[in-house]
């Protein structure tokens, strides 16, 4: 039996060695089968202009931002977004108040500020735009947010 073990594995061993080499897929992103040269510079997109919010489209969707951002400073000192929607200016600007969903921990604790993991806005909400989808889809809104 001792002897046996080595030669089986080296038989598992040749085996393995000798078998055919499965090709590599081809891949395909919806770019084609040209290799990523990089993303392109946010400037290249064109930037809506404000308007009214669009519907949300499932239950529980961030709503979208309905105008630009460009040029929105956030960063662990300073947020840009919390000089209109902050609850103590939405009165000035006609912002919509900040969600007080925004001011829970993890843990549902309730803070007199918002919560860190909160707190980069567009991690979330994105700006909103007509932009055609990229792949087909058969997507249709909740039935509850449908008019």
């Amino acid at each position: 039996m001792k002897k046996l073990m080595p030669m089986l594995a080296l038989f598992l061993s040749f085996c393995m060695l000798c078998a055919p080499v499965a090709q590599a897929e081809t891949l395909k992103s919806l770019r084609g089968t040209e290799a990523v040269k990089g993303d392109a510079p946010s400037e290249n997109y064109r930037w809506e202009k404000d308007r009214k919010p669009l519907p949300r489209q499932f239950v529980q969707q961030p709503p979208l931002i309905p105008h630009t951002t460009k040029g929105y400073l956030i960063t662990k000192e300073f947020n840009k977004c919390l000089d209109c929607h902050s609850w103590d200016r939405t009165a000035d600007t006609g912002a919509t108040k900040v969600s007080i969903t925004h001011f829970k921990t993890r843990g549902g604790t309730e803070l007199t500020n918002i919560s860190p993991r909160r707190y980069f806005c567009q991690q979330c909400h994105v700006p909103q735009t007509d932009a055609k989808p990229l792949v087909g889809n058969t997507f249709k809104p909740a039935d509850g947010l449908v008019k």
